[in-house]
């Protein structure tokens, strides 16, 4: 049993790492970084109730440590722009106070949460993709990586005491159809950086090969769509905008009409399309208002609901309450989409009532319909290999996965591997990572009032036994 830390103060010759959220668990990361007596955060998410808890719709970590030493906090620095890594801004602002930072796709979608939440003067600093830039006594670099969703990014944190590659979450996509590829290059070059350690995302460590390429689902998507008779409605999760563009060229290829449905979706696109991640040359989406008005046959439309959430506009759809598409037994359902571990339940609900109608259910196990964004085995494995890090802390997983993957760096000949949980205080310096101790840590939930309240520590420890 680790002893509590009363006083963690991060000094000149060290760097501390110690994750609130995510670290155990797979959703609502909140990462801090200590140097010189100043903190950073990275990331700062959400995650959900889901089936198991759904009187705790929206979750998020508690940043009480941090908002103890809110005056040596220099910062918030956001990888990319899902929900478990940026959702929860608009919610903890007001308690951190900090300057926010972030690359345009994902500080537009940052200020749009902000300015729903009524703070439109946040300062949210728009930083060029593979920038370099200063935040307290951190150096910060973009490395550019590949995900399900544009403008993923890894960072580079620099300090006199040393340096950390912080992968953020990723996958090494030779075809990633919107945005960049990975930056090869400076991910084989991190090997000359004084790096202390590398904290790597665990999501998909005990999945064996290399993940897929968002690219190679144009073919199979179009082969189902030519081959149905009536509507095909695919739902995906929204922020995937290359999902969509696929979708969008699938359609134009089958000679249908293509309509997005769903407030997340509308949103996305409308973000993909001011920062320039929409291609001019696809035909003019059909307002989802209009698509119940054209033949089945003309129809195919992305729509929101993939875990099976019970105000998604597929949810409705299966419910025969959709107010602008009704769905007839010649129609098609594609879930291209991994099922999030929690929401197996209201996912089966949704197969069963769209069954019921008479409609055709595709998933990931009946044809490739979907890839991961995140790294496989094989994919770690080359990654080790380019960056040849002195340390791993694995992260962003639940233990099961944390455990995979420092199996994974431990078989590359990582020399020093450290598997951790939310709060603890994990020293990185030139001797390797060494947990000092813990930190108190919880989490918040958001009430039907909009304020914020601490989860109950029975609930809290029926959480944490539900990950393992």
């Amino acid at each position: 049993m680790l002893q509590a830390v009363l006083s963690v103060e991060p000094g000149a010759d060290e760097v501390l790492f110690l994750p609130l959220g995510g670290t155990g668990e797979i959703g609502m990361n909140l990462n801090l970084y200590g140097h010189d007596g100043r903190w950073l955060i990275v990331d700062i998410g959400i995650t959900f109730g889901g089936d198991d808890f759904p009187e705790h719709d929206v979750l998020m970590a508690d940043p009480a440590f941090i908002v103890s030493r809110r005056q040596r906090l220099a910062g918030i620095v956001l990888t990319h722009a899902h929900e478990d890594h940026v959702g929860a801004v608009a919610y903890l602002w007001k308690r951190l106070k900090c300057p926010v930072y972030a690359t345009p796709f994902t500080a537009a979608v940052a200020r749009w949460k902000l300015a729903r939440a009524g703070l439109d003067a946040v300062p949210v600093h728009e930083v060029p993709l593979g920038a370099r830039f200063e935040v307290g006594p951190f150096g910060v670099e973009y490395v550019g990586m590949t995900h399900s969703i544009p403008e993923p990014n890894a960072l580079l944190l620099t300090t006199p005491a040393g340096a950390v590659f912080h992968t953020g979450d990723w996958k090494l996509d030779e075809r990633p159809v919107v945005g960049r590829s990975y930056d090869a290059e400076r991910l084989r070059g991190l090997r000359s950086e004084p790096l202390l350690a590398m904290v790597c995302d665990s999501t998909n460590a005990v999945v064996p090969g290399s993940t897929g390429s968002e690219g190679s689902l144009f073919a199979p998507l179009l082969e189902l769509v030519q081959a149905a008779g009536g509507r095909v409605v695919v739902t995906s999760f929204a922020s995937n905008v290359a999902r969509l563009v696929t979708l969008a060229r699938v359609a134009e290829a089958s000679g249908r009409r293509f309509g997005v449905i769903g407030q997340a979706m509308e949103r996305m696109v409308a973000v993909a399309r001011a920062t320039g991640y929409w291609p001019a040359d696809l035909p003019a989406l059909v307002d989802a208002r209009h698509l119940g008005y054209l033949p089945p046959v003309e129809v195919l439309a992305a729509c929101t609901g993939s875990q099976g959430e019970p105000s998604a506009a597929l949810t409705r759809m299966a419910a025969d309450s959709h107010r602008d598409i009704l769905l007839d037994p010649t129609d098609t359902v594609i879930f291209s989409s991994k099922l999030i571990p929690g929401n197996e339940r209201p996912v089966a609900a949704v197969h069963s009532r769209l069954r019921a109608l008479g409609v055709e259910v595709v998933t990931d196990a009946d044809a490739h319909v979907h890839v991961s964004g995140h790294p496989a085995v094989e994919d770690l494995k080359r990654l080790y290999d380019w960056v040849q890090p002195p340390a791993v802390v694995p992260t962003h997983g639940t233990p099961r996965h944390l455990r995979a993957n420092a199996e994974i760096a431990l078989g590359c000949h990582v020399p020093r591997v450290a598997v951790i949980g939310n709060g603890d205080v994990c020293r990185l310096s030139a001797a390797g990572p060494e947990v000092l101790g813990r930190v108190p840590t919880g989490r918040l939930a958001l009430a039907p009032s909009g304020q914020l309240a601490p989860v109950s520590a029975p609930v809290l420890a029926a959480m944490r036994a539900a990950v393992g």
